[in-house]
């Protein structure tokens, strides 16, 4: 790699690394690169209000292109050039960023397909700390795009896709106009693989699993009917890349929940919602899936038991295989709980409420044969549901209020405390 720069003048006189580093990415762009950087460099002298500088990372252009981006830096103040001798956008883009001593890391497309008067908004909440990422979506509220109908159906389910598959948020994936802190690019392009257009996608998904906080701005978008992308043989290496990052997360070998902890953002102090403790949304959602798969695991073992075992022997046992199941369940999924300190202990707990499940349904059954002893086995069902449903109630305030109920942290006392 050979890198031509011209270093960015500080208002001062002294050279200073810039706050924003604008990589544009190109391979065999002779025709539009001199019109596009020009375009570029005036749009941000003019209204950029914070130092800047615009790389041009050339990946193995086979046209004048490598001379022509000397040349803009030669001309341009805030300009550089470096050339890649292997082809391939996200190689450049680690390149270009790695190399950077710049505060926040950008890049943009060379059509300059987005509006550039996103520029601003796009880097202010990196700039601020507000936010560790940001990215320009096409497919947001407020966005304006001018594009065929053809390349609008293949973004729109390559970005479902993700969702799908990786469970992503970020509503667009492939838009070319991205920015980055550059604290955080340090710790995260090491661990990047892709080298052509999926590393986007992959620095994102990784971005968000670590707990980063991600900025999305509506951008206006224009097509640009020259592009020369292949895009069947994008669609099948981006693909690759979901299942590649898709099992890297399913096996553990990316550490997101170290750069969790090491970068992500905390959660709030604050309850989520006025008078809700926080929380409690997200836990009745996981406790009230768990206790669906419990239920039913219920009355299979209790219908498949029913004949030999007789109703009440049959609701025990049922009840007693679901009841540690369930325990288990909600012990990790719900409440968070890892390890084995404690389990033993939440295991008791947790029979102890069973015993108050097996109470509520054992009275159920006995009033069920006093009041209507020629009852059949579908009616045994539905009572023995309701009588679960109150008891699925009173399980999840033991759970939380009692089980699982976070245990406060001593607090150090003056003499330990922080100066």
């Amino acid at each position: 790699m050979s890198v031509d720069s011209a270093p960015h003048i500080a208002p001062a006189g002294r050279s200073l690394p810039p706050v924003l580093d604008v990589v544009v990415p190109v391979y065999n762009e002779e025709k539009d690169l001199a019109l596009s950087v020009h375009r570029l460099h005036s749009h941000l002298s003019e209204h950029f209000p914070f130092s800047f500088r615009i790389t041009i990372a050339d990946n193995a252009s086979t046209d004048a292109t490598p001379r022509i981006a000397a040349e803009l830096a030669s001309e341009l103040t805030g300009v550089t050039a470096m050339t890649m001798v292997q082809k391939g956008r996200g190689r450049a883009l680690q390149a270009a960023w790695s190399r950077s001593d710049a505060q926040v890391l950008a890049y943009c497309d060379v059509d300059l397909s987005t509006d550039l008067a996103a520029m601003l908004p796009l880097v202010a909440p990196l700039i601020s700390g507000h936010s560790d990422l940001a990215i320009g979506t096409r497919l947001g509220r407020g966005s304006r795009v001018v594009r065929g109908a053809k390349r609008e159906f293949i973004s729109r389910a390559y970005n479902i896709l993700l969702h799908g598959a990786l469970a992503v948020r970020f509503s667009d994936a492939q838009c070319g106009f991205k920015a980055i802190r550059a604290d955080v690019a340090e710790r995260l392009l090491p661990l990047v693989e892709d080298t052509g257009w999926f590393f986007d996608t992959e620095l994102l998904v990784l971005a968000e699993r670590s707990g980063l906080r991600i900025h999305e701005v509506p951008v206006d978008w224009v097509d640009d009917p020259d592009s020369r992308v292949d895009i069947v043989k994008t669609a099948v290496a981006d693909l690759k890349g979901v299942f590649r990052v898709g099992r890297a997360l399913a096996t553990g070998r990316l550490p997101v929940q170290e750069l969790r902890g090491q970068l992500g953002r905390g959660a709030l102090t604050g309850p989520d919602v006025a008078g809700v403790p926080r929380g409690l949304p997200g836990q009745l959602i996981r406790f009230a899936a768990i206790g669906v798969v419990s239920t039913l695991a219920y009355l299979v073992l209790y219908a498949l038991m029913r004949g030999p075992l007789g109703a009440f022997n049959a609701n025990l046992v049922a009840l007693v295989v679901t009841a540690i199941g369930n325990t288990a369940a909600n012990r990790r999924v719900t409440f968070g709980v890892r390890g084995g300190a404690a389990a033993a202990a939440h295991h008791f707990q947790g029979l102890v409420v069973f015993g108050l499940g097996l109470a509520l349904t054992t009275a159920a059954l006995a009033a069920l044969k006093e009041w209507a002893p020629e009852a059949g086995r579908v009616m045994e069902l539905i009572v023995l549901v309701a009588a679960n449903g109150v008891a699925t109630i009173l399980r999840f305030i033991a759970f939380r209020s009692w089980i699982f109920r976070p245990r406060r942290r001593v607090t150090a006392g003056p003499q330990e405390a922080r100066p």
